[in-house]
């Protein structure tokens, strides 16, 4: 169990070398946008399945000013700006329903907050940010009252909570009252579909498109339809608190706190959760294989919480939960900063298991949330 405190020379150790591995990727491959890595390097040849994790290449870089640690600050605002610039015309995006992870959680968002702290805003990067709040909301499901993934109208990913915060922005920009229906209702939906009373999760629920009932709980990444995969899980959390946040509606924050419960109460002692809860003792799938994606998604979505939550206990136990998870993390088992060759940030991420891509590698948004988790915690330090 690793308690002891973190020291803020740590995490400001750990945010340098992401700014050497983030400035070493871009120079290798200008322009290059990667999910994951093959035995550590970016640039290789396997398939991506889905494009959604452009905005937090961008994303981090402005983290990296947002921290007051950018060891240059000139090139990381002018290569943050050049890889959002290049992002704007996804806003328009309708194959995909990861526009909260591209313009809220990583570019034009950042962007327009960056503009704002220096005293000259320029709302035509928020028009973006709530432009993709629109387009997203398109993908809402009167039956069955959800925004289906991009697997097809009959499905409903728990991803989706993540990027749900986009739509929510849009309404409180353009006090547009169906939009906020949009954002209230799949919260909603997904609550009652998708979280379990243990605060467990599912990753997938298969509708009729006719009725709009739910048929089943499913999964295209976790080990079995009824098991809890730790990334998705970690989506629930960080993503219901992201939504009280925005929304003030209670219910939400009651969700995020039954999630990291069981993250709590389930995950092993160092704070990185096996890839699925449920995962078969041996063999290929193993429980054994952790995920360090799941725990920087978890650890960024505690720290949330921690600040949201008015119980001073809980807040306490949250913030610690997610200080071992990030001290765990920093450790060389997961922190790639004494492997020369390794081109990532974190190692021992999962992206999609049974197609054997990007297992035990570092993934693009792994990377993301672990420095936005870093900057979180250096503030309260």
């Amino acid at each position: 169990m690793i308690d002891q405190p973190l020291l803020k020379d740590q995490v400001q150790a750990a945010l340098l070398f992401a700014q050497k591995q983030v400035r070493r990727l871009i120079e290798a491959h200008p322009g290059f946008y990667p999910l994951y890595t093959d035995q550590g390097r970016w640039k290789h040849d396997k398939p991506a399945w889905t494009r959604w994790c452009d905005g937090f290449l961008p994303g981090m870089m402005w983290l990296f000013l947002e921290s007051g640690l950018a060891d240059d600050p000139d090139y990381w605002r002018a290569r943050a700006e050049e890889y959002s610039r290049a992002l704007e015309p996804r806003k328009d995006d309708r194959e995909v329903h990861d526009l909260g992870f591209i313009f809220f959680h990583g570019a034009h968002r950042r962007w327009h907050q960056a503009t704002i702290r220096e005293g000259r805003p320029q709302p035509q990067l928020n028009d973006v940010v709530v432009r993709a709040g629109q387009v997203l909301a398109m993908r809402f499901r009167e039956n069955g009252r959800y925004l289906c993934s991009f697997m097809g109208p009959h499905s409903l990913f728990i991803d989706i909570m993540m990027n749900v915060p986009v739509i929510f922005h849009a309404t409180r920009q353009t006090r547009d009252l169906a939009l906020m229906r949009v954002a209230m209702q799949h919260s909603l939906t997904t609550r009652r579909a998708l979280v379990r009373g243990d605060g467990s999760t599912a990753h997938e629920g298969i509708f009729d498109l006719e009725s709009g009932q739910m048929l089943s709980q499913s999964t295209q990444q976790g080990w079995r339809g009824d098991s809890c995969w730790s990334r998705g899980l970690a989506w629930s959390l960080y993503g219901f608190g992201t939504c009280y946040e925005l929304s003030g509606d209670p219910r939400f924050l009651n969700t995020a706190e039954a999630n990291a419960a069981f993250y709590i109460e389930n995950t092993p002692a160092d704070g990185v959760p096996p890839w699925d809860y449920d995962a078969p003792p041996e063999g290929r799938f193993s429980i054994r294989q952790r995920d360090s994606s799941a725990a920087a998604i978890a650890a960024c979505g505690l720290l949330n919480l921690a600040m949201l939550c008015t119980d001073r206990v809980r807040a306490g136990a949250y913030r610690q939960t997610a200080q071992r998870i990030i001290a765990t993390l920093l450790t060389p088992a997961y922190l790639a900063s004494e492997d020369p060759t390794w081109e990532g940030i974190l190692k021992r991420g999962v992206y999609h298991i049974y197609k054997d891509l990007g297992v035990n590698e570092s993934v693009m948004w792994g990377d993301f949330f672990f420095v936005d988790a870093l900057v979180r915690l250096l503030g309260c330090l």
